[in-house]
């Protein structure tokens, strides 16, 4: 009875942990149900992040169904003169770009946290915000790199969310960071030795 109760109170982080295995996976098969899973976890979890005041988390969430519906137009439309999207290294001129970007979101995003909620941890949840909108856009354009920014994502969420007592959360993201090494490697196999050049960009 108590797993019952347990479950009655927690059932909405447990359908997000569960859709959240479910995306991961399509994820490292390049399946495009990987984009309407992923809407779907995003969904669950404004709800669970609202309720535990991880803003910057939940607000994420928001950005995830917008990243969901760019995501699955880029894996159907592919990127050049009709050609299916396909696995690619990340060039350092775009790694300049993106680190640029998460230094502003990061800035951006803890500066309203400390000074508009009363997160517990608003520097934390700010750099985990910052990376994963990163991240979920290279998947998007299925850059390889994508699984690696994930690793450290997961690492720091899962202290994070051990913290706030989000524990089937934080069996999730221990699996997500053993399955985004797992993910990099199938990916992988994908590139040939030439692609083994960045793109240009």
């Amino acid at each position: 009875m108590e797993i019952y109760h347990w479950f009655i109170d927690n059932y909405v982080e447990v359908c997000g942990t569960l859709t959240g295995f479910l995306y991961l996976g399509f994820s490292i098969r390049q399946h495009f149900l990987t984009w309407p899973v992923g809407l779907l976890n995003a969904l669950f979890y404004v709800v669970v992040f609202f309720t535990s005041k991880i803003y910057a988390d939940m607000s994420l969430q928001l950005y995830y169904v917008a990243i969901s519906i760019y995501g699955w137009w880029c894996w159907y439309h592919g990127s050049v003169a009709g050609r299916s999207l396909e696995v690619s290294l990340t060039s350092k001129t775009l790694w300049m770009r993106l680190a640029f970007i998460f230094l502003l979101l990061f800035g951006v995003i803890a500066g309203l946290l400390v000074k508009f909620t009363d997160s517990q941890v608003p520097y934390w949840d700010a750099v985990t915000t910052a990376m994963s909108i990163v991240a979920t856009w290279m998947l998007a354009r299925k850059k390889i790199e994508h699984w690696l920014v994930w690793v450290v994502v997961d690492a720091i969420s899962i202290g994070l969310f051990i913290f706030k007592e989000l524990y089937p959360t934080t069996l999730l993201f221990l699996v997500y960071t053993i399955l985004a090494v797992y993910g990099y490697f199938e990916w992988r196999k994908e590139l040939t030795p030439k692609v083994w050049k960045a793109e240009t960009v």
